[in-house]
């Protein structure tokens, strides 16, 4: 028999095929099966050993390419150069090596939430031992409080109700019982089993262990958690593409340079040395550096919104996802029940304010009082044991759906401590999962002792004779049944979870009075129809999410019709969408779900199997997805996913070690701020990619031509890796933190196969060769007024070193937009920019500085000698001629397109 179908095989014939019966295994039994099933614990897959983690940072092309720049400056002799390049290697790869240890714990947070010990019979007796010498066939015994330590078939049950949100993720307890459901039952359905690690909230029972360790529900997701193979994210994917073509470019053009040079009789370790100062103007060493810092700062950006990132790539993921699969319950809704509509004396009365807080309005019709709101909510407070109390947020101690009866009471003007005091409780029938039902009896300021009852509407109203309206007790007719129970259907196909109201007032001592006649007679007063609604900020953001094309999905464990009505609060689904159930779902072929993935607004009564398939599919179809979650059943969803969002507040440790980023607030609307912030990032990244490409390109056509046409040398290695790392380093970070754009949000969401130079081509080519024309016609310029001496060299080469500087700093300013000139977006709107351009400009005054002010220290170091007056102007009118042609192109861009941006 499969394992997976105990819940359809009766109680008894369980316990044969498990070799077993109600007096528990043999001690004898235990241990053998102990040694043929191993222990009940959660088994880790092979291990990667940390040394091996942080060896493997070193396989990404850019730390790669920043070795190569180590190994070359080595050889040269420039060993500070060296040292200072690993340096940057070792911190990257010290950052990538932190972030994936951590994720790599999921499982071990997995086995702490395992029970430590249970309790079994064993040769007829009550014993307890540790968790992980549960056996299947062992006879388990449960209570309120206690962790289940394996999965278990129930054999008996006594008002047992156990909280599965750890496993399904809602919270609402499910009530169990030791019954024999159909073969087809889904596993969220499934009443008649115990999972392990859900916590039992009330009631007793005992179960026959029939799956332990990696076979239960837990083993299962630990094995998907262990399988799931992480993928590169779309950032990653694009800085290997640059790294990539930054090497297949590197070795074509020092290859050319270098053949040319033996060609022409030059000797080859004088050709090898230029090919090592080509190398050198080719590698952008601080890029890695930049793109981590950049990332970093978009991290603590996102994480004063409440968004906390564990994985820096992440941020951009964000900013390209193009589905959104979120949980419901505490997701897009608060995860607190709340009365949304009373049914009473013939109407329908809406009540507004979400979750426990007290605040919220009635809204009457006419022909209601709001006396008949206080009557209904008093009679369901005190037929409640839950409790509100205020501390950093409103908060119900007890089962959640009392918790929305007392919120609702609280909102009539009830105080429930003058409640108790002016209605105590003098005795009660317990709510039993047979009766369906609770009572309470209290006594009445007037001395007469009434009876407050709540439970399922239909057993309400078969122990009702009498209803009351308006004050007044009638007979509860034919017609009167009618009418409620088609509002109870009206409810309930609306989502809404209804309880039915009743009372009574005895007319005898309460001592005359047991379990079976005193919930009779009852007078019927009305309905509650509760929900978990969606909240407010949630619907805002779905509504953000579609402006900015992202569609969202709700993937639930609870049922198809709270999922629709919740989706329909949401905006996700208009009176009608698609709905589909993981019951549903196991129904179809992998290629009949393909078709219709991208339809499907909300999936209901699904399991975690289905989340990953969920997840798969739209991948499948392209799309960047990004999954929220709290439970331990979206763990390997989420790391599935190109990004997966745990709740901070809600969520397990495992769901947050499995994710890429952790909402603080446990708020849908603080995802929207995080996919701004990414995708104004991956705008920055575009910014400073051309601003550093641009630059780097620019060295390289320098040092190439100068070879070709058998110039001297015009910048040192050391000079070129000052401005690789100095002058590009900082204004590229300033550029990483750059405002974001104000219709960021308006646009769809990018391809993920785009390349990162999509629209920047231009500017690659057309800046590159204006910055090494302007240079070398300095440096030629120098050249010919000083001579070709060695002094002369020197000058040429202070005099270039100073050109390029300038230039990159000037061009840096005009990279803050390719569309709009500096002046549309305010020069002063970045100030981290300014202070970085206007800190290179001051060293700039002290290397090579002027005959006036200078530092021979840094002078020698650096190899140039100061400039004069004439040679200054010289040089900032050659690095001006970028700034003022890429502004000058962006005014022509604007005037040209000035319809399109009018109309933004």
């Amino acid at each position: 028999m499969a394992n997976d179908l105990w819940h359809a095989i009766e109680a008894k014939e369980v316990m044969r095929i498990l070799g077993t019966d109600i007096q528990g295994l043999t001690i004898d039994e235990a241990k053998r099966r102990l040694e043929k099933y191993g222990p009940n614990e959660l088994q880790e897959a092979k291990k990667i050993s940390p040394l091996k983690i942080f060896f493997k940072q070193f396989k990404e092309i850019l730390i790669i390419i920043l070795l190569a720049a180590t190994l070359i400056s080595a050889l040269i002799g420039e060993i500070v150069d060296a040292i200072v390049i690993i340096a940057i290697v070792i911190a990257c790869a010290a950052l990538g090596f932190i972030q994936e240890y951590r994720a790599e714990r999921s499982l071990e947070l997995l086995k702490r939430m395992a029970a430590p010990t249970a309790t079994v019979i064993r040769e007829g007796k009550e014993m307890t031992i540790l968790a992980r010498e549960v056996v299947p066939g062992d006879i388990i015994q449960v209570k309120a409080g206690d962790k289940v330590p394996a999965d278990a078939r129930i054999i008996e049950s006594f008002n047992l109700r156990v909280n599965e949100a750890p496993l399904t993720g809602e919270s609402v307890p499910v009530e169990k019982k030791a019954v024999t459901l159909p073969s087809d039952t889904p596993l969220t359905e499934r009443l008649n089993i115990l999972a392990s690690g859900t916590i039992v909230t009330y009631g007793r029972g005992k179960g026959v262990v029939v799956r332990t360790g990696m076979n239960t529900e837990f083993g299962k997701i630990a094995g998907m958690l262990q399988t799931v193979k992480e993928e590169t994210t779309p950032l990653e994917s694009r800085m290997q593409s640059v790294g990539s073509w930054l090497i297949k470019a590197l070795f074509a053009i020092v290859g050319i340079i270098v053949l040319i040079g033996l060609i022409r009789g030059h000797e080859f370790i004088e050709m090898f040395l230029w090919g090592v100062s080509l190398a050198v103007a080719a590698v952008p060493e601080a890029l890695p550096a930049i793109v981590t810092g950049a990332l970093a700062i978009g991290v603590y950006r996102m994480a004063k919104k409440n968004a906390i990132v564990r994985r820096l790539p992440a941020v951009e993921t964000l900013g390209s996802s193009t589905v959104i699969c979120s949980d419901k319950t505490g997701t897009l809704t608060k995860g607190e029940m709340t009365v949304r509509r009373i049914y009473i004396d013939e109407q329908f009365i809406e009540v507004t304010g979400v979750g426990y807080e007290p605040f919220g309005e009635f809204h009457i019709s006419s022909s209601s009082s709001m006396d008949e709101i206080r009557f209904i909510t008093r009679i369901a407070a005190l037929c409640s044991d839950a409790r509100l109390e205020k501390g950093a947020n409103w908060q119900i101690i007890g089962d959640p759906t009392e918790g929305a009866l007392i919120v609702a009471a609280a909102k009539a003007g009830w105080s429930q401590i003058e409640l108790n005091k002016q209605y105590p409780r003098v005795g009660e029938v317990p709510f039993t999962s047979e009766r369906k039902m609770m009572s309470t009896i209290h006594s009445t300021p007037i001395g007469s002792i009434e009876v407050c009852v709540k439970g399922a509407p239909e057993v309400i109203l078969e122990k009702s004779t009498k209803i009351w309206k308006r004050g007044d007790v009638k007979r509860l007719d034919k017609d009167e049944l009618e009418k409620i129970l088609k509002a109870n259907e009206a409810m309930a196909s609306e989502g809404l979870r209804v309880l039915g109201i009743a009372y009574r007032i005895l007319d005898k001592p309460f001592e005359d009075y047991n379990e079976e006649n005193i919930e009779k007679d009852l007078i019927f007063i009305g309905l509650f129809g509760m929900i978990d609604p969606a909240r407010k900020e949630a619907v805002k953001a779905v509504e953000i999410c579609k402006q900015a094309g992202v569609k969202v999905v709700m993937v639930t464990g609870d049922h198809k019709l709270t999922a629709q009505a919740v989706a329909k609060e949401l905006g996700l689904i208009e009176s009608s969408g698609l709905v589909l159930t993981g019951a549903e779902l196991d129904k179809m072929s992998d290629e009949e779900f393909d078709k219709i993935v991208e339809d499907v607004a909300v999936y209901a009564r699904v399991s975690p199997e289905h989340k990953m398939r969920i997840v798969k599919a739209l991948k499948k179809k392209g799309h960047v997805v990004a999954m929220t979650g709290d439970g331990i059943n979206d763990a390997p969803a989420l790391k599935n996913a190109n990004i997966g969002i745990a709740m901070g507040i809600t969520g397990t440790d495992v769901t947050k070690e499995a994710s890429d980023m952790v909402l603080a607030d446990d708020n849908f609307a603080t995802i929207v701020e995080a996919i701004r912030e990414g995708r104004a990032i991956f705008d920055n990244i575009k910014k400073y990619l051309t601003f550093l490409l641009s630059c780097n390109i620019g060295e390289l056509l320098i040092m190439a031509f100068a070879s070709i046409v058998n110039l001297p040398l015009p910048l040192l290695a050391k000079q070129i890796l000052y401005v690789n790392l100095a002058t590009d380093g900082l204004p590229a970070i300033a550029l990483g933190i750059d405002p974001p754009d104000r219709f960021v949000m308006r646009r769809p969401p990018r391809d993920p196969k785009e390349s990162v130079f999509k629209g920047i081509k231009i500017w690659l080519a057309g800046i590159s060769l204006l910055f090494a024309t302007a240079c070398l016609l300095v440096f030629y310029f120098s050249l010919m007024n000083s001579g070709w001496i060695e002094e002369g060299i020197i000058k040429a080469r202070s005099m270039i070193f100073a050109t390029v500087i300038l230039f990159e700093l000037l061009f840096a300013l005009s990279c803050r937009s390719f569309q709009y000139p500096v002046y549309k977006i305010g020069f002063f709107t970045n100030k981290y920019l300014l202070m970085a351009v206007a800190g290179e400009i001051i060293l700039l005054a002290l290397f090579p500085g002027s005959l006036l002010f200078s530092s021979p220290f840094l002078n020698s170091i650096f190899g140039v000698v100061p400039l004069q007056l004439f040679e200054w102007a010289i040089v900032i009118i050659a690095a001006s001629i970028g700034f003022i042609a890429a502004e000058f192109a962006k005014i022509c861009y604007t005037y040209i397109t000035k319809r399109a941006y009018d109309a933004e």
